[in-house]
């Protein structure tokens, strides 16, 4: 136990580390890294490939495959699909070997290590599969941020056991890390309607791309109105931002898909839009129980472009297909967005921090549109003097909703505190510790991002509240914490 902490969570000796061999194949494009403003060299390439001998590529490309082949899953796949990608540029009547079509793809293929600098936010629910368990075990799914080369984040999974005791236990990793396939995703009108009103744009050149489609709507029928729309464009004012401005939100609306024979540990969500094209921060996953009793998993994370950040919900039921949306309205304007685990009063709820310092809740009768929000938490200790945020998805139990926060106080420290929320009006704060659950101890100061606790989702079994968290931003670890000390210690014991 540091200084500045209560005597509750008892840390267990697991701790997940990043594993710099886990990586994907990615496109690779000369020209395009990102640091120089230039053509691509995709043409000088090519004609270098196409200038070498038979017996040249048969001996690269075996040398290729000896080095590569064992890491990743279906690389001739890969290399086919990225050759496919220079198809253009090669002339009607070229005849290309298959080996030479490989080397092609391998050529413009690299590897990028998904936990090269650092592994982290870890978030935990319980597996939709629960098949085969011994009594009093709970299959849990652990999702969490890999980040590599140029601080890109993407979201990984780890598969695992909640035993009896409520001590966990974590799978061993699948021996691959594969992406999925992406494809555009299905649209909902209140989506554009809520963020062109934010940018000033949703006039006459709007309603007339909307109004027709309905509430909801694919890409396809959007680009027919938009092609519309340009084409009576001379009594419109505004309509090329519009249409950018309505492409643009389109954009970040996409499913990803992937293979069963897949491993959930192998899976990995790769940023697929501008949007967060430099990483999928912070996933926050939720088992959420609808009103007919089905259950979906839904997960809000920070979108970061590099010079932005927005709000997406990703949706899924089996985490093999997944949608992503974007979340829209004040009240998601912010980091660490997090969804209450069922409707309240028939509306869904949130812990939101729209005014980038404390805790709000906010309700909506769209997951994807949060206008307003209202005050729950603001900062009084000196440990979270500088923000307050939440540590992931309220959990229900029978005293009221428990919320893990997370406080930033001086040094930048971040530590896990805890709140207790009444069930039917969670504005209403009935139980909060006054020092923090969980702080940095001495051998967990160092890392990526030092003096760093940090979870986005904690779960209770067998009445033991299982804490995975970030360590620096470096490595995660666990704790674990009796519900009825915790209880007690809120005030409701």
């Amino acid at each position: 136990m540091t200084s500045m902490e209560v005597d509750l969570a008892k840390r267990v000796p697991l701790r997940l580390t990043l594993d710099r061999s886990r990586v994907v194949t990615r496109l690779f494009v000369p020209g395009q890294e990102g640091f120089e403003q230039q053509d691509s060299r995709a043409g000088a390439v090519l004609a270098r490939i196409l200038a070498l001998s038979e017996d040249e590529v048969m001996r690269s490309l075996d040398d290729v495959i000896s080095r590569f082949d064992s890491r990743h899953r279906d690389l001739g796949g890969t290399f086919r699909r990225h050759a496919r990608e220079l198809a253009d540029r090669l002339r009607p009547d070229a005849r290309v070997s298959d080996a030479r079509m490989l080397l092609l793809g391998a050529t413009f293929s690299s590897e990028y290590a998904i936990e090269g600098a650092a592994l982290c936010n870890p978030s935990m629910v319980a597996h939709p599969d629960q098949a085969g368990m011994v009594a009093g075990e709970l299959r849990i799914l652990l999702s969490v941020r890999g980040i590599g080369e140029g601080h890109r984040s993407s979201i990984g999974f780890r598969t695992g056991v909640v035993d009896a005791t409520g001590s966990p236990h974590i799978d061993p990793v699948g021996a691959f890390a594969t992406l999925g396939a992406t494809a555009p995703g299905g649209l909902d009108a209140a989506v554009f309607r809520s963020e062109l009103h934010q940018f000033g744009d949703d006039g006459d050149a709007a309603n007339y791309v909307l109004e027709p489609l309905g509430e909801c709507f694919t890409r396809t029928d959007l680009e027919e109105r938009l092609v519309q729309l340009q084409s009576h464009s001379s009594t419109r004012g505004r309509v090329l931002e519009t249409i950018s401005e309505i492409r643009a939100i389109a954009d970040r609306s996409y499913a990803v898909e992937f293979l069963d024979q897949v491993p959930i540990s192998e899976r990995v969500l790769w940023p697929a839009t501008h949007a967060e094209s430099v990483g999928m921060e912070d996933a926050r996953f939720v088992r959420f129980v609808n009103v007919d009793g089905s259950v979906t998993f839904y997960a809000t994370y920070t979108a970061y472009s590099g010079s932005r950040i927005s709000q997406q919900l990703l949706e899924t039921a089996d985490f093999r297909s997944f949608t992503s949306k974007p979340m829209v309205g004040r009240a998601a304007a912010n980091k660490g967005l997090a969804l209450f685990p069922r409707r309240i009063n028939g509306r869904y709820a949130g812990l939101s921090r729209a005014d980038r310092e404390s805790n709000s809740i906010a309700y909506s009768d769209h997951p994807f549109v949060w206008t307003d929000s209202r005050p729950c938490q603001r900062s009084v200790e000196a440990w979270e003097v500088l923000q307050l945020g939440n540590c992931g998805s309220p959990i229900e139990t029978d005293a009221g909703w428990l919320v893990l926060t997370h406080g930033v106080g001086p040094m930048r420290t971040y530590r896990i505190g805890a709140l207790l929320l009444d069930l039917d009006d969670p504005t209403k704060v009935i139980g909060r510790l006054r020092e923090p659950l969980l702080s940095p101890a001495p051998d967990e100061q160092d890392g990526y991002v030092p003096n760093v606790v940090y979870s986005c989702g904690a779960i209770v079994h067998a009445d033991t509240l299982v804490l995975p968290y970030g360590i620096g931003d470096a490595s995660i670890g666990f704790a674990t914490v009796a519900m009825s000390d915790l209880m007690s210690a809120l005030g409701s014991g």
